[in-house]
């Protein structure tokens, strides 16, 4: 064995062994140093103390944050697992039941309405799960941890000002175990910089209120690009001169190009000759399943840089408005 691997085990071993009283400690210690830093960056000595006073480590965050796969290996699976008859039944309901908020908040921001409540459905289930973790405890807790420490330091900081403007307390800033919140599941600092009091109550309530939640997804949305008026693409044949080309593929070109290419709707119909561009996504190594896709899709990504999560988005809301049936992983 060599030498710098015997000793990198040593370490490992030896963090495994630290007595639980001695991490508690360290945990502690930081915690004092950053309340420190939170007085210095503006927070209020009274938000700091209330926030921090109770702040416990979660072990559990830490064995989830490794675990966490940079993208799920079964598409199929995770399409089926997220896009269920039942998901998309209570979907197009909640479509019409907030029909008026949804049309007020789509037209200020030119997000379609079937967009936000995929976004909602899909993050939450409709609000029924935001998440069980107390952010600023599990936030506390990556921010401590050497892996990703800075980049949850600064959530952690975030949520400490979230608390200081008045939008929430300690207490009632829940989410899940990485911090995000809500019924559309805000980061933080994504919060800070697009959250919405579109209620007018002079709180971001991200939590309770719908109109706040809405708003504030289609605002993130609007300002990270999204195109009013346009799709975020759709279902298609790839011809077997094309398929697995992915080089080919990811090249943008307009649908007349993607029509002459032999390109063609899931229904075996022709793409329009229009001069929108697109490329085509193939979310599964070894399957037929293909996606043209525009802008709109990049948009998406933004909120989640995940494929699989993008193509669920657009999918689920073609799906609650009744504008196209996903086809991929039926046959």
């Amino acid at each position: 064995m060599h030498s710098a691997t015997a000793y990198a085990l040593l370490l490992i071993g030896l963090s495994i062994a630290l007595p639980a009283a001695a991490k508690s400690s360290d945990f502690s210690e930081w915690l004092e140093a950053f309340a420190a830093e939170a007085r210095q960056s503006g927070i209020s000595q009274a938000t700091v103390e209330a926030s921090l006073a109770n702040v416990e480590r979660i072990p559990a965050v830490i064995e989830l944050d490794r675990r966490q796969p940079k993208e799920p290996g079964d598409f199929c699976g995770y399409m089926d697992a997220r896009l269920t008859e039942t998901r998309i039944e209570r979907g197009r309901s909640m479509l019409q039941e907030h029909r008026a908020l949804l049309h007020r908040v789509s037209t200020e921001y030119g997000v379609p309405a079937r967009i936000v409540v995929a976004l909602w459905g899909l993050e939450t289930n409709f609000g029924d799960y935001q998440g069980e973790y107390r952010v600023i405890d599990a936030l506390a807790t990556l921010a401590h941890d050497a892996r990703r420490g800075p980049l949850f330091r600064k959530q952690l900081l975030a949520a400490l000002q979230i608390v200081d403007e008045g939008h929430q307390d300690p207490a009632g800033l829940k989410g899940s175990w990485a911090g995000a919140m809500g019924q559309v599941q805000l980061m933080p600092t994504t919060f800070l910089d697009y959250a919405v009091d579109y209620d007018g109550d002079g709180r971001k309530d991200i939590w309770s209120s719908l109109p706040d939640a809405f708003a504030s997804a289609a605002n993130y949305l609007e300002r990270a690009g999204w195109r009013s008026g346009q799709t975020w693409g759709r279902e298609v044949q790839v011809p077997a001169s094309l398929s697995g080309n992915r080089r080919a593929l990811a090249k943008r070109r307009t649908l007349a190009d993607w029509r002459e290419a032999g390109v063609a709707r899931i229904d075996g119909g022709e793409l329009p000759r229009a001069a929108m561009r697109g490329k085509i996504v193939l979310p599964a190594a070894k399957s037929p399943d293909a996606f043209l896709v525009y802008s709109n899709f990049e948009t998406i990504l933004r909120w989640n840089q995940s494929t699989f999560f993008g193509i669920s988005v657009g999918a689920f809301a073609d799906a609650i408005s009744q504008a196209a049936s996903l086809r991929a992983c039926r046959s």
